[in-house]
């Protein structure tokens, strides 16, 4: 005992200069030297190290070494430090090498996103077809810089793969000349899986499968694998969803013990667990929710108090049943959210506890946290409590029901729910009240048209028709967004971490680019270089009459960032909110989940230790834009089947997306969007112009711009690539405009016809996923007027964009079926 302890003192001593000695010895009993104290240590020497030496430069023990030497895999696979050929350890900042994540391009190139852009101007490096070869999206590499492409792109040569994060892919199976191959359906991956004739379960061409791979890419030969799941025909129902869960990776099996755990609880609520609660059962709470919606995570009540009124926001109580690191707890972590695809919903909880014993159902008691407001006669919350409790719910609403009652409260649906009208109405009042704070506080408002797909017994689209948000759905959203606010000025006010959902105003660059755009029209943005919600509102009252709207609106969008999950609180742009939270869906997201448990931590006065915030944040913010992709590559595929039968038809349609490869066209009475490529557009050189948004001819003058409105055919639907080309026929308008620099008005040159079909107009509060694309719950889709741009890119036609053009093509906004709201988010 004393020998050890005497080690350990020595080992202490010459760690003593370590800066991050604290953070490390409250992970280990022993603390090893950070990553920190490691490149210090290998600077000083001036010379690549052996692991040997740096195990006697920093007295690393015969019982240390396997952990530190997981540290130093660790740091290789993270690009801090590289092997040389001989194996000595080496500081890859040193050897002028490039840590980052590859990201692949369907045409066979690809660019390393560095890890610091700094050292390399803030540019991505372009990579060419052959260092792709020995790769995969997704991978971690070391790159060193090798010069400028012919385009002036910085070009990276791949020195060594950090990490191999391809491990399982789906792909269909082609087979040519006895040899079986399978091509990734993640286009991203432009490699083909070479499948050996005794490993490929008998597949047959055409089949969708997964793969396992047995050997990576390397810069002399194919990856190879082996068939571990059949998944079937590409054209079976469903089969695009089953694929794009694959694709991205998403978890959709629990595991046996989450699953155990939760059918192991009761059907019902157990009177045990009353305990410690504030019994509400009386209180006459009820849902709101879509049709379809089988998880009700929210219920609502409001009654006169003085002059003003109390709210009543009830949540289910999730953080009861799922505890921090068990079964249900890990997997809710890695599915991040609830995946929300047409006709099949992914839950983040197995269904016993999401649709049973969590859910808000009616006449049945049930466990909650209660956010209880004061809200005085302007509409402000002046006071708020959280409690735990046990309700009973009154009634299961639809919106469509609350809507028709509030709008004719003599008719017949309101004469049969007469004992609920004062609720409604109270919750009413409430909401007219907030409505008019938001309007005070500077929350931005877009019009958008909202989409909702129609399906046949066959799971195939058979309409996509225009819907319309209601005031039932505005006035859930403002209750849940008043009780998120007081979710997150509890915790801050408290002093406890907390998952802020931050939303940050729009970056320098986006910033003058809008000011570039904004300043033709005759427009300024006010607020100088960081301009507050309120700013951009008032531009948008300018503009919201004015024809070419739309086309201003969309620009005002795509300027501001996208929303994440972050613990440094950095406020709500887009809400105008100094602090915002997510409280309001613990069944369908995580971060509510740890919301909920640090509100139940203060008011026990403990602290929830829920690791490291900052790396919650991204997983959660990560698992939201993959819920996203997935739910957008499956209505891409459904669109695309769904144009099969229109090739060779005429539509009319608006300029959604421009880009240096064409334009995307959304289209009149389908909602499906398309590509005009930019050899469509004229026997002339066309060039890109991304602050105008717009495509302009060097020798006719023509000008093609976000806005205009084309007639076009489709000649082209790529059920595989999920692409759909058009043709010009005609072009309609353009909307050109003539400054009136005096009075700051400009005047239409070329309105669009009279009598033609406008888009279907509703006015959205978008919750928070400004600039992001938005993951709704089934039943409403948000989807632009003028939507976001698409990928659908025909990789036939379309040509290289400029300097990033073609890394990220541009996505579309689509539509989809779903059963729960957007206005929670």
């Amino acid at each position: 005992m004393t020998k050890n302890s005497d080690k350990n003192k020595t080992k202490q001593n010459k760690r003593s200069s370590d800066p991050h000695a604290e953070r490390e010895a409250g992970r280990y009993d022993t603390p090893l030297p950070s990553r920190e104290l490691v490149l210090t240590t290998m600077s000083e020497q001036g010379v690549p190290l052996s692991v040997e030496q740096l195990y006697l430069l920093l007295d690393i023990g015969e019982d240390e070494r396997l952990i530190f030497n997981k540290r130093l895999n660790a740091m290789e696979r993270e690009g801090q430090i590289i092997k040389n050929r001989k194996g000595a350890l080496c500081i890859a900042d040193k050897l002028d090498l490039i840590s980052g994540v590859i990201q692949g391009h369907p045409d066979g190139f690809g660019f390393l996103i560095p890890d610091d852009k700094t050292k390399c101007n803030g540019e991505d490096l372009f990579l060419s077809p052959k260092e792709m070869s020995q790769v995969m999206h997704g991978d971690r590499a070391m790159v060193r810089m090798s010069g400028l492409d012919r385009r002036g792109r910085p070009e990276g040569k791949i020195v060594e793969v950090l990490e191999r994060r391809t491990q399982k892919l789906v792909g269909r199976v082609v087979q040519t000349s006895g040899v079986t191959i399978v091509a990734a359906e993640d286009k991203r991956i432009n490699l083909d899986i070479l499948i050996p004739y005794h490993l490929d379960m008998g597949a047959k061409a055409g089949q969708v499968v997964m793969v396992e791979l047995t050997e990576q890419p390397s810069a002399l030969a194919q990856p190879m694998g082996k068939v571990v799941e059949i998944l079937g025909n590409y054209a079976d129902s469903g089969m695009e969803i089953e694929i794009a869960l694959r694709k991205h990776n998403l978890p959709h099996e629990f595991s046996a013990e989450a699953t155990r755990q939760a059918e192991a609880y009761p059907k019902l609520v157990q009177a045990a667990d009353y305990k410690g609660r504030i019994d509400c059962r009386e209180m006459p709470l009820i849902t709101i929710d879509g049709e379809t919606a089988r998880d009700f995570d929210d219920a609502v009540y409001a009654e006169p108090q003085g002059k003003g009124w109390r709210l009543v926001v009830a949540i289910a109580d999730v953080s009861f049943y799922v505890k921090p690191n068990d079964a249900l707890d890990k997997g809710a972590f890695d599915r991040g959210n609830s995946v929300y695809f047409p006709r099949r919903v992914i839950p983040m909880l197995p269904e016993a506890l999401s649709n049973g014993l969590c859910s808000l159902n009616p006449d049945v008691e049930r466990l909650c946290m209660i956010c209880d407001m004061q809200v005085d006669g302007l509409g402000i919350v002046k006071q708020y409590k959280f409690y735990p409790s046990v309700m009973r719910s009154k009634a299961r609403m639809t919106y469509t029901q609350v809507h028709e009652i509030l709008q004719n409260p003599q008719g017949e649906l309101a004469q049969e729910y007469a004992w609920l009208m004062p609720q409604l109405q109270h919750l009413n009042s409430v909401y007219k009240l907030m409505l008019t704070q938001r309007e005070k506080r500077g929350a931005i408002e877009f019009e958008t048209s909202e989409t909702i797909m129609v399906f046949n017994d066959q799971g195939k689209i058979d309409s996509i028709v225009p819907s319309q948000r209601n005031e039932a759905h505005k006035l859930i959203e403002e209750c849940m967004l008043a009780a998120n606010v007081c979710a997150a000025d509890f915790l801050k006010s408290n002093e406890h971490p907390a998952l802020y959902r931050i939303h940050e105003g729009p970056t320098p660059e986006k910033l003058e680019l809008l000011r570039t755009f904004m300043g033709e029209f005759g427009f300024g943005v006010g607020g100088g270089d960081k301009p507050h919600a309120k700013d951009y509102g008032k531009l948008l009252d300018k503009i919201r009459e004015r024809p070419d709207a739309q086309l201003l609106q969309t620009v005002l969008l795509r300027s501001m960032q996208q929303a994440v999950y972050s613990p440094d609180n950095l406020g709500h742009f887009g809400l105008a909110y100094e602090a915002y939270a997510h409280f309001t869906s613990p069944i369908r997201r995580y971060p509510d989940l740890l919301i909920h448990r640090a509100i139940k931590a203060v008011l026990n006065g403990e602290k929830y230790k829920a690791g490291d915030w900052t790396q919650l944040g991204i997983q959660c913010s990560m698992t939201e834009r993959r819920a996203d992709d997935a739910t957008r590559d499956v209505t891409n595929w459904l669109k695309c089947f769904y144009m099969q039968d229109k090739i060779g038809e005429v539509f009319e349609g608006t300029v959604a997306g421009v880009t240096s490869f064409g334009l995307f066209v959304a289209l009149d009475g389908v909602y499906v969007e398309g590509l005009l490529h930019v050899t469509e557009l004229g026997n002339d050189y066309f060039h890109y112009d991304k602050a105008r948004h717009e495509m302009a001819g060097e020798r006719t003058g023509v000008r093609y711009r976000l806005g205009d409105r084309l007639t076009i055919k489709v000649v082209r639907v790529d059920l595989e690539t999920t692409k759909i080309d058009f043709t010009l026929v005609n072009k309609i308008n353009s909307l050109d405009y003539k400054i009136d620099v005096n009075s700051s008005k400009s005047t239409v040159g070329d309105k669009l016809r009279a009598g033609e079909q406008q888009p279907v107009k509703s006015t959205t509060k978008f919750g928070d996923k400004f600039g992001a694309k938005p993951a709704p719950k089934t039943g409403e889709r948000l989807t632009l007027g003028l939507k976001s741009k698409s990928k659908t890119t025909s990789k036939s036609s379309t040509k290289p964009a400029s300097k990033n053009g073609d890394k990220n093509p541009p996505k579309p906004t689509q539509s989809r079926k779903s059963t729960k709201r957007t206005s929670k988010r």
